[in-house]
């Protein structure tokens, strides 16, 4: 069911009064159920709040910034909460989290540097022209650069960074596109690969991966990125933004639709704001709807191909087991666990399913004051890796799985453990022999 739209445009979105009302009516909901406790560190810190002033009248309306300081939009709680719409109750708590922040936003409570990390096409583009400087300054070892971040930036020293390339996705792309396997038995099927600012500035390899699949069972592909889909923006509360950019990413992907290609999107997260943020936000916008009915996540893709038509021939079995962390956007996307579902259809196959958040939240999880948090929500997830012994740790949240990672380095197993985590459809290319 489509989440109910959201007038982000009436005067009470942003009343504070109105917001206050709404945070509080919400609050005593979710006080009397508690089935979110344990999803992150906003439920505990909301409880808190209530059973410390011995009632939701009596909290302070300054206490609840703390509530949404710690939500990582991570969506976890949507899925569960039995009180979202059409209940009388309507609770809609990331929407509301994102509301409390467009206030914050609106009265100038976001810092300059947190503004600035999300602007992830300016920031893609500049320091892939560095690259080479900007991974080095960015190197969790680099004890000066990382310092003078935390201190200027307000990035966390020991937080985990993306690294940036000097050829973007889409470039390398043009340059060497693979080969259309025409004998396969989804041959005739385009699809479009929409990019996503992560693949195209900071993991190809994610990209040539679910290119060279695609290719290998018959799909045409092409590559279209004109730019981000706003997550960032909406983590910082800026939804107009986002409003804007899904305009005209839509009007752009819309020209490829009309001609009869399907969108693919490679990140759960960009997935998500496609199919669900946008047109809670755009409810009216006729290219966004029909955007969001023509996207798929890229193993939701796949699963596609195997149901409809079948899988081309030549998955050979990986040398290792595979504890695979599901996303939290994924998840958020009801549309089952499809990766899993992907990862064992080749053959031999062992896969662990991880279903708790991994407690990143995007630009939110590298922040000072937000990484150590994150690490205490990911706790569960990082100790049943570290404990899996499993050769390959997969997400198909790149962040995600970075952040389990050097989550598992924390945690003393005695056992092997991967030093780097794939992408899902990393692991598809790696067993069909394509080389990213």
């Amino acid at each position: 069911m489509p989440r109910p739209p959201i007038d982000w445009e009436a005067p009470a979105y942003l009343d504070t009064g109105a917001l206050d009302d709404e945070l509080r009516r919400v609050a005593g909901v979710c006080h009397t159920c508690r089935r979110c406790e344990d999803l992150c560190e906003s439920f505990p810190r909301l409880f808190d709040l209530i059973d410390g002033a011995g009632s939701v009248g009596a909290v302070k309306s300054a206490g609840f910034e703390s509530v949404g300081a710690a939500c990582t939009l991570c969506d976890m709680c949507y899925p569960v909460c039995p009180y979202t719409p059409p209940h009388v109750h309507a609770v809609d708590f990331p929407a509301l989290m994102i509301r409390q922040r467009a206030r914050a936003l609106r009265d100038g409570a976001v810092g300059f540097a947190e503004r600035a990390l999300g602007e992830t096409d300016r920031n893609g583009r500049w320091l892939g022209t560095f690259a080479p400087l900007a991974n080095w300054a960015a190197r969790r070892g680099n004890r000066l650069a990382r310092s003078l971040m935390e201190a200027f930036a307000g990035i966390h020293r020991d937080a985990a960074l993306p690294r940036f390339h000097a050829r973007s996705f889409s470039r390398r792309a043009r340059v060497s596109p693979p080969r259309v396997n025409e004998n396969a038995p989804a041959a005739g099927r385009k699809a479009v690969i929409y990019a996503t600012c992560f693949v195209e500035y900071n993991n190809p390899g994610v990209g040539r991966a679910a290119q060279g699949v695609l290719a290998k069972n018959g799909v045409e592909t092409r590559i279209v990125y004109d730019e981000c889909c706003g997550m960032p923006q909406l983590e910082r509360g800026d939804v107009a933004e986002v409003c804007r950019r899904a305009r005209r990413v839509a009007a752009s992907l819309g020209s490829w639709i009309e001609r009869g290609w399907d969108v693919v999107a490679p990140i759960p997260s960009c997935a998500l704001m496609i199919k669900t943020t946008w047109p809670q936000y755009l409810p009216d916008d006729p290219a966004v709807a029909r955007l969001a009915e023509h996207t798929s996540d890229i193993s939701e893709y796949i699963v596609g191909i195997a149901r409809c038509e079948g899988l081309a021939e030549g998955l050979a079995p990986l040398d290792g087991d595979v504890a695979l962390h599901q996303a939290c956007h994924a998840r958020a996307q009801n549309m089952g666990a499809k990766a899993a579902v992907m990862l064992r259809m080749i053959p031999e196959s062992n896969v662990l399913m991880m279903q708790r958040c991994a407690g990143h939240g995007g630009t939110w999880g590298v922040m000072k004051q937000n990484f150590e948090t994150g690490m205490k929500v990911g706790e569960p997830v990082i100790r049943q890796a570290a404990e899996s012994g499993r050769a390959y740790l997969a997400s198909e949240c790149p962040l995600a799985g970075e952040h389990i990672v050097q989550g598992m380095e924390r945690v003393g197993t005695g056992r092997a453990r991967p030093t780097r985590a794939h992408h899902p459809i990393e692991l598809m290319a790696m067993s069909y022999g394509i080389d990213t």
